[in-house]
């Protein structure tokens, strides 16, 4: 039976391509690759460490709305590519963009996950890794240069394509990585008919989303579902699974503890906590998201 560890964090580092330099006042600053970005941050209450002239030198800052919908903004205060600029972690190359969804189009946070996962199959030859909500590809891509075999799985067609590019760049355009336009729940419940297994998976799913077919995603009413499915998608054999959860009114324990019961059948252990990012300035630790994952 998979027993529920202690709470814990998972905290990213800065590397070349990117680093959060400061936070505080609701903000933070990072840097990628050599633009700098100012973007809201609730959870960073405490007062920035820099002085205000090191955050006026930002390229640009993404204001929110005033609702609570989302929305916002960006504003530059010099030229930024509209259509993006090249970045890199470890193996992987991707294209960084100032998204209207406030975020870069990838998510420097995840970098421990895929090291983690790397990790958990590195003794296995030619692994099988699912990635759900995989987005622009850039765990696919660090999946796949560890030698796995991946099935990259996202709604968004724009998102599944800018995945490939991305792929293409980092020069693994010829790995064994399926790249499926589609609804992460209906994909899962067809794996699971055609009885495929997988020593892996990673679900990084919104709050909230549409298929390519409309179809309706609330993490609320779709996680407990979609995490079964998974299981079934799993055996004595795999290896690992990864859950993170951003933006909403879930506790870490919610989630390790929907997870433990799923895996109650399978040994091994379920940890959870959360995910953070190191301030580059003084070290603090910036909270991103929360987790829970189920390894063996």
């Amino acid at each position: 039976m998979a027993d529920l560890l202690p709470l814990r964090t998972l905290v990213g580092e800065a590397w070349d391509d990117y680093g959060l330099v400061d936070s505080g006042g609701g903000r933070k600053l990072e840097r990628y690759g050599r633009f700098r970005f100012i973007r809201p941050e609730p959870q960073a209450m405490w007062a920035p460490a820099l002085p205000q002239s090191a955050w006026e030198e930002a390229d640009g800052e993404f204001v929110p709305a005033s609702d609570e919908d989302g929305g916002g903004r960006w504003y530059f205060h010099r030229p930024v590519p509209a259509e993006g600029w090249p970045l890199s972690w470890r193996e992987t190359r991707f294209t960084a963009s100032c998204t209207p969804f406030r975020h870069l189009g990838f998510f420097p946070d995840m970098a421990p996950v895929w090291d983690w996962l790397r990790e958990r199959t590195a003794d296995k030859a030619d692994p099988a890794f699912l990635n759900l909500f995989g987005y622009t590809g850039v765990g696919s891509q660090a999946l796949a240069a560890s030698g796995a075999a991946v099935t990259h799985v996202d709604a968004s067609k724009k998102s599944v394509a800018q995945a490939r590019e991305n792929a293409a760049a980092a020069g693994m355009a010829d790995r064994p990585i399926r790249w499926i336009v589609d609804d992460a729940g209906k994909f899962t419940a067809r794996e699971v008919r055609r009885r495929r297994r997988y020593d892996a998976v990673l679900l990084d799913p919104p709050k909230f989303g549409r298929g390519p077919n409309n179809e309706r995603w609330q993490l609320e009413e779709g996680l407990a579902p979609l995490l079964a499915d998974c299981r079934q998608l799993m055996d004595a054999d795999s290896r690992a699974l990864f859950l993170t959860v951003y933006a909403v009114r879930l506790s870490a324990l919610a989630i390790g503890e929907l997870l433990a019961q799923t895996f109650k059948d399978l040994p091994g252990t379920v940890e959870c906590g959360e995910l953070a990012v190191r301030e580059e300035t003084r070290g603090l630790l910036l909270p991103t998201a929360i987790f829970a994952r189920w390894s063996r």
